[in-house]
């Protein structure tokens, strides 16, 4: 009964942290230190995607705003990125910076620039074509500053 209880208890936190781990999507980093995210994996639920730039952690997210758009940003805040705790978690359709709680709804990444919001990846910073987005590698380490203290 014993071993039961502990097999019980073992499958219910892998499960619940399966649901707070951000699983990419198919993204690919480039041989040239792009990112390229294909179309067909972003939907309403943000795809958070994990990377490696000039030695420096960082995160991507892409997400389709209630207008069928699709929103890219670095995951982490315009303000609060010093913090460690400046980066955001989505819940529904809005993100909340983990540091000062402030709620940023999905129709305003990329429109909205300045303040507490996620750091937008304008279409000037990225390639868009009928595929997928590529996300070239001086749009990537020109963000490394913003991730110095990420997560810490």
């Amino acid at each position: 009964m014993k071993n039961l209880r502990q097999i019980r208890a073992c499958v219910a936190a892998s499960l619940i942290l399966a649901s707070f781990a951000a699983a990419p999507g198919d993204a690919e980093m480039l041989a040239d230190g792009g990112l390229y995210i294909p179309l067909e994996d972003i939907t309403e639920e943000a795809v958070f995607y994990p990377l490696t730039a000039g030695g420096v952690d960082m995160e991507v997210f892409a997400v389709r705003a209630p207008d069928g758009t699709v929103r890219t940003a670095f995951n982490t805040c315009q303000v609060c990125h010093d913090s460690g705790r400046g980066y955001y978690v989505q819940l529904g359709g809005v993100f909340v910076c983990q540091n000062c709680g402030n709620r940023f709804s999905t129709g305003n990444i990329e429109i909205i620039k300045g303040g507490c919001n996620p750091v937008p990846i304008l279409a000037r910073h990225k390639i868009t074509d009928e595929k997928g987005i590529t996300i070239p590698k001086s749009t990537l380490s020109g963000a490394r500053a913003l991730f110095e203290n990420w997560k810490r």
